[in-house]
């Protein structure tokens, strides 16, 4: 059974700066709960073609960039799993995709949308994450994803939502 998760929040920082934060994949353990302990293992970048007005970002991932990440399922147990994502979709400051070719679903999809919002005269950007994912095994997965999957997927993106504003501050 297929599931449709969508998480949106708005930061008040420039389309431009956000989407390259979130293209670069060394950015992507700072963006996981500190508890999962993520980590890339391995990286192999395909720079996406620069476009007319180049922005500085040379660390994006293109299509058929391969990052290969591991991380503490359970933060009580020492082992750690392994994630293997492809990039298949990068268009410059609008959005990008992945999906998972190793890891702990049958099947995942996610994709990374930005729009330029303007709130409250504040100019910012809002940052939209929708995941279909199928986690496979019937009614035992089912179960799993009711009891705990969905569940923990909410909980790091809403972390991942509190810490992102501090960390687009950073230099």
């Amino acid at each position: 059974m297929s599931t449709r998760l969508q998480f949106a929040n708005w930061v008040p920082f420039p389309l431009q700066q956000v989407f390259a934060f979130f293209s670069n994949p060394q950015n992507l353990p700072r963006i996981m709960p500190p508890a999962t302990q993520t980590r890339i293992d391995r990286l192999h970048l395909v720079p996406p073609p620069l476009p007319e007005h180049s922005p500085t970002c040379p660390q994006a991932a293109g299509i058929g960039t391969v990052i290969e990440t591991s991380f503490r399922l359970f933060t009580f147990l020492p082992l750690r799993a392994q994630w293997i994502a492809r990039i298949t979709e990068f268009e410059w400051n609008h959005y990008f995709a992945d999906i998972q070719q190793k890891g702990p679903f049958k099947r995942w999809n996610h994709r990374h949308e930005f729009v330029a919002e303007t709130r409250n005269g504040i100019s910012g950007t809002l940052v939209r994450d929708v995941i279909e994912y199928e986690i496979g095994f019937g009614v035992l997965g089912a179960i799993a994803n009711a009891l705990f999957v969905e569940r923990q997927m909410r909980l790091t993106f809403a972390e991942r939502q509190k810490a992102l504003s501090a960390l687009l501050a950073q230099p």
